[in-house]
């Protein structure tokens, strides 16, 4: 079993002790798991890197991840059902979506232990276990951030890997200096402060022509102090996680650099954690802490947009058994992540970017050849990937059902459904309506600004119809509702600019003219740098 131990740190009663039907009252424990995996298992290889990773006395690599297990107090009362909440950016996701409760914005100096709003109760009523697990190793600062720590891949001599990184910045405001990463995470630090073969370009959109602006203008640096004005020149510190340029950043551009970074993660130990956490709930016993041995036979997962890829990455890569050959998973819901999985199992890669022109891992989209591999060993996972209209005007989410050229419509497959939830946008929905939103991964940020108000449909009953089919669909064979979603072949899957006139009839919607459609990207060449 991976799972060594299991480190409470907190246990306390949810709700105050409330109980959820016949269920009763649950309770949460709060701590640190514990993992050591063996590099050299069949069911670790495809984790990248993970065999230049330092390893124990006995050959096995160890890693920790934050966690709270939400439980009945009385476990026999339990359905026999977890829950695992696949955190996105550290924050918990599953209880807020299905519940519909409220999720705490963690900033520098808030309660890292906020109690856990349960909402409705609409998992608990049913018998879920819930873990929220943390799986990120390069979050944000901030305490109450569920993540990983784990360790860097080293080469042979033991030494820091070095490699190339690609990261794309923008700014609501204008700004001095940039983080090398996206919203606050941690950022690779520049191996060299003066590489000459480090490009930055600037451009106003994801597929407009690039300008390279010449490197003699910025700098791997940022402004210390006060003076903090785009024209900044004083104060100006070398730091290899910055980037600072002369005159500073604009508003609303799209800055991305290229540079050799040093310190390389083993960033697929996060999917090996969640894996294994599950694995943990249904075999551990009690020596090795399980709190409710026994007691759960069936387990689901719930991500969503950055989580929701991250699901996705799961199930291409199969790294869905254990190391005792079992399928740790029975049914995921991928909730709004479009037709893209990303960087979590890649040296160098970006946890938190979500740009589908700044990453190789569009193609394959559809539920069938995400599940070749699956399909190919006989597993019974079921799938259900899920998205608002918000993935579709981004333009990859019609991917997930056509073919890379989208001429035509594509097969889900036996194991996967594709449903699209007409009419929502990415979020569930806001009440009262507002065109304003904060980051959730970095509160400090300016808040993001619509032109129009935001969406105000809330999805979550579709969400919880999905579960519950799913539930059926794993646990009696009853088949769900076959895919929904916009087809080629009846006409209601259309170009963006089919749209322009249906929204110009409406006064001031000022629908986007241009689409930044998504496209086969080619890594092995760089962009031309300046002296």
């Amino acid at each position: 079993m991976p799972v060594t131990r299991f480190e409470v740190r907190l246990r306390r009663p949810l709700a105050g002790g409330a109980p959820f039907g016949d269920v009763g009252p649950y309770e949460e424990l709060k701590g640190s798991l514990h993992f050591a995996i063996d590099p050299k298992h069949a069911a670790n290889e495809r984790i990248i890197d993970v065999a230049l990773a330092p390893s124990d006395h006995v050959g096995r690599v160890e890693f920790e991840s934050d966690v709270s297990i939400l439980v009945p107090v009385d476990r026999a009362r339990s359905s026999g059902r977890v829950m695992l909440d696949v955190v996105n950016r550290g924050n918990t996701v599953a209880v807020p979506n299905f519940n519909r409760a409220t999720r705490p914005a963690f900033v520098p100096g808030s309660n890292p232990d906020p109690p856990v709003d349960p909402g409705d109760g609409f998992l608990m009523r049913r018998g879920f276990v819930v873990i929220s697990c943390g799986w990120q190793c390069d979050l944000p600062e901030v305490p109450g951030l569920l993540g990983l720590r784990g360790p860097e891949a080293l080469d042979a001599r033991g030494h820091r890997l070095t490699g190339r990184v690609y990261t794309q910045l923008q700014t609501p405001e204008p700004a001095t200096h940039l983080l090398l990463s996206d919203r606050g995470h941690r950022a690779y630090p520049a191996a060299d402060l003066d590489e000459h073969d480090a490009v930055l370009l600037v451009r106003d959109q994801p597929d407009g022509e690039p300008m390279t602006i010449e490197r003699g203008r910025w700098r791997f640096a940022r402004v210390a102090g006060d003076n903090v004005g785009p024209d900044a020149r004083s104060g100006i510190v070398p730091d290899p996680r910055y980037i600072w340029v002369d005159g500073g950043f604009e508003k609303g551009r799209l800055y991305q650099v290229t540079y050799t970074a040093v310190g390389a993660p083993v960033l697929g130990l996060g999917i090996a954690a969640l894996r294994d956490s599950v694995a943990w709930l249904k075999h551990g016993t009690p020596r090795e802490g399980n709190p409710a041995p026994a007691a759960i036979r069936y387990a689901y997962a719930y991500g969503r947009s950055q989580t929701g890829r991250l699901l996705r990455t799961l199930v291409y890569n199969d790294l869905n058994l254990d190391e005792q050959g079992r399928e740790a998973l029975d049914g995921i819901v991928a909730n709004v992540a479009g037709g893209l999985r990303g960087e979590f199992n890649q040296r160098f890669g970006q946890n938190s970017k979500d740009r589908p022109h700044m990453m190789d891992y569009v193609h394959p989209s559809t539920g069938e050849e995400l599940q070749r591999r699956l399909a190919a060993r006989g597993s019974t996972l079921k799938v259900f990937y899920t998205n608002s209209s918000a993935e579709y005007h981004r333009g990859d989410a019609s991917l997930t059902h056509t073919d890379p050229e989208g001429t035509r419509d594509a097969p889900s497959g036996p194991s996967a459904r594709v449903y699209h939830f007409a009419g929502t946008e990415h979020g569930l929905g806001v009440w009262p309506p507002t065109a304003q939103k904060v980051t959730a991964a970095d509160p400090a940020e300016p808040p993001e600004h619509s032109q129009n108000l935001r969406n105000t449909i809330d999805y979550a009953p579709l969400l919880r119809a999905c579960l519950v089919n799913l539930d059926r669909w794993v646990t009696e064979g009853i088949e769900p509702p076959p895919s929904r979603h916009p087809r080629l072949a009846d006409g209601s899957a259309v170009p963006f600019e089919a749209l322009h006139a249906v929204f110009d009839r409406i006064p001031d919607a000022n629908y986007p003219r241009h689409h930044a459609r998504p496209c086969r990207l080619d890594f092995s060449r760089l962009p031309a740098h300046s002296p």
